[in-house]
């Protein structure tokens, strides 16, 4: 009866982490939209904020005693910390130049660059299945930014570059995380204070820091610029604390259509029918990845535990 209930009160902690998480992420997305388009809030500065605000959050869940900081030196997250700028930055840019739909696809083609990153350079071996399901992803991508009748050039460049720094990004979370023997917070305690002293560093040098479009400006959106800070707050670490179940990977297709559909009602994007194509076509790319990523897990478990 005791092993009952703590199976149920574990399943709720998780139950709340996934519906607290699919709320912020998408919320981000919204706001951050929100921004760009009515507002023209610039793009580095406000990663600047975040970074900053994130570090802050997982400062106070440190001193919670949420996890334990591992002392790690410098120039071993160096790396790492410099593509946690690059990919955000270049994310944040594709949000802001091209349509919610379109920046949500282009996100989708991370798995298929992850998994080149990996054969290519790690020589790791994926199954004929797997690869498979690249080319429905590809393809939807392609057709859905082909039919986009706000294409934009600009856009689609820094959605490439996004897709390219993230998926270094998350191969290389992977790799120092089994190297230092650290968890992904542990390891995001120390990427965000370090990233954001990069960003200061630059944001001068792309963005005006006071007048008209600065981070100093007469901005009138300071409550909406707050609420946004909350969100990378809590979502970063909720994020990385989520990485680890395997079902919040099922659960990202959810938020991947929840962030669709909420781009074309309160943006008013236009779809068309090949959008429409292409956009079920990388849906059901990603659902068959992710099957056989979870089968192939799960036998890999059952022989390991068949092992004398």
């Amino acid at each position: 009866m005791a092993s009952l209930v703590d199976r149920m009160r574990g399943h709720g902690r998780i139950a709340v982490g996934l519906l607290f998480n699919l709320l912020v992420s998408i919320c981000i997305v919204f706001l951050n939209k929100w921004i760009y388009v009515y507002h023209g809030f610039p793009n580095m500065s406000l990663t600047l904020v975040h970074f900053v605000v994130t570090w802050l959050g997982l400062y106070i869940c440190q001193k919670l005693d949420i996890f334990a900081p591992k002392s790690l030196p410098p120039s071993r997250v160096f790396l790492l910390a410099l593509s946690f700028c690059g990919f955000v930055v270049f994310t944040n840019l594709s949000l802001q130049n091209n349509t919610i739909g379109t920046y949500q696809l282009a996100k989708a083609m991370t798995t298929p660059v992850i998994i080149a990153i990996q054969t290519f350079c790690y020589q790791k071996t994926f199954s004929t299945r797997i690869q498979l399901t690249l080319i429905p992803i590809t393809l939807g991508v392609i057709l859905n930014s082909y039919y986009d009748v706000k294409f934009n050039f600009l856009g689609m460049v820094f959605a490439a570059l996004g897709v390219l720094v993230t998926s270094l990004y998350q191969v290389w979370v992977g790799a120092k995380q089994h190297e230092l023997q650290v968890n992904s917070m542990q390891l995001l305690y120390y990427q965000a204070p370090m990233s954001s002293a990069m960003l200061l560093v630059a944001v001068p040098f792309f963005e005006p820091m006071f007048g008209e479009g600065g981070i100093f400006g007469p901005w009138s959106v300071s409550a909406l610029v707050s609420s946004n800070c909350f969100d990378s707050t809590i979502s970063n670490p909720s994020s990385h604390l989520l990485f680890i179940i395997t079902i919040y990977n099922m659960f990202g297709h959810f938020k991947f259509c929840i962030t669709l559909f909420g781009g074309y009602v309160l943006f008013k994007d236009p779809l068309s029918i090949n959008q429409a194509l292409g956009i079920l076509c990388t849906l059901f790319g990603i659902l068959a990845y992710t099957h056989f990523k979870l089968s192939e897990q799960e036998g890999s478990k059952s022989k390991l535990a068949q092992r004398p």
